[in-house]
């Protein structure tokens, strides 16, 4: 699974911005075609990110590009312009149904012959932000061998739901941080919490995040680099923990799995095979993400 701690938006008719990027130590960068970049400067925000996808990847980031949706007719511009060596993935806007996923997976298809790039190499994330996309949602994130996350769109979920977002941790959009972060478990991706907009209440963001994580977020889309250090610190597994699960995974291995026991005692607790399972699992995840620090510093 790929690491998304950290999910950065830049956007892409911003010389500035993206000049900056080798700076923003996040997971993601996503040079993005969509609301940040107004209808006057779409074709600008193409030819300028496409000009930059190395560079945006300097930072040892993997590179995204956030596109319009279908229904505002731009989509295949903005594939035509960005799909090419360099990029990693599509983040689709507004997704509402599977019929949107499959209509880009064909697109993006396309173009990878046309590039000559390898087929299916580029990779799908869903920006599920209005209330038809999610019901929609389980249906959305297997409509694909190429979707691998899900970003939830708070702003626009809400706006479209007719109610005010409130941060941290609103009553109003409980349901739908669930209901994201169950799809995307169960169709085995990885699920991206929704911008923090207030990225000065430092205290509010971590409270908020820390929720998130614990419904099953393993990464937020982020507004302000001050938020890429703890957003990286609450969703790596916590020391402790870490070393726990190198524990938990000793245990079982010699004096369950080598003595044909599928259950051991370890301080005083039983550990069967579901606790021997999500221990590797820690064990995995920090493996996958010392993988992306040591490919940002070259080690």
């Amino acid at each position: 699974m790929p690491v998304m701690r950290s999910v950065f938006y830049v956007p892409g008719n911003r010389e500035d911005l993206i000049s900056k990027i080798p700076k923003i130590l996040a997971d993601i960068i996503t040079l993005d075609l969509e609301d940040s970049v107004p209808p006057a400067e779409k074709q600008k925000a193409r030819e300028l990110s496409h000009q930059n996808l190395k560079f945006a990847a300097s930072s040892g980031a993997d590179v995204y590009t956030r596109i319009n949706n279908w229904e505002t007719g731009m989509t295949n511009a903005d594939c035509e312009a960005m799909v090419d060596e360099g990029l990693a993935g599509v983040c689709l806007a507004k997704c509402g149904g599977p019929d949107h996923v499959k209509r880009l997976d064909w697109k993006l298809e396309e173009m990878e012959q046309k590039r000559g790039l390898e087929i299916g190499n580029i990779k799908i994330q869903l920006l599920i932000e209005t209330a038809k996309g999610m019901m929609n949602v389980y249906q959305s994130a297997t409509a694909s061998p190429r979707v691998n996350s899900l970003i939830y769109g708070a702003v626009d979920y809400t706006t479209d739901m007719r109610i005010k977002l409130n941060q941290p941790i609103g009553e109003e959009q409980k349901w739908a941080r669930a209901r994201m972060a169950c799809a995307a478990r169960a169709a085995g991706i990885i699920a991206i919490d929704a911008p923090y907009v207030d990225f000065r209440d430092t205290e509010g963001f971590e409270k908020d995040t820390a929720y998130g994580r614990q419904l099953g977020f393993e990464g937020r889309m982020l507004i302000h680099p001050s938020q890429i250090e703890p957003s990286h610190r609450i969703y790596s597994p916590a020391p402790d923990r870490v070393e726990w699960a190198r524990e938990i995974v000793k245990v079982f291995e010699e004096e369950g799995i080598a003595k044909g026991s599928a259950a051991v005692s370890y301080k005083g607790k039983m550990v069967d095979t579901p606790v021997y399972v999500g221990a590797k699992k820690i064990l995995e995840a920090m493996a996958e993400i010392k993988a992306k620090e040591g490919k940002r510093s070259g080690t």
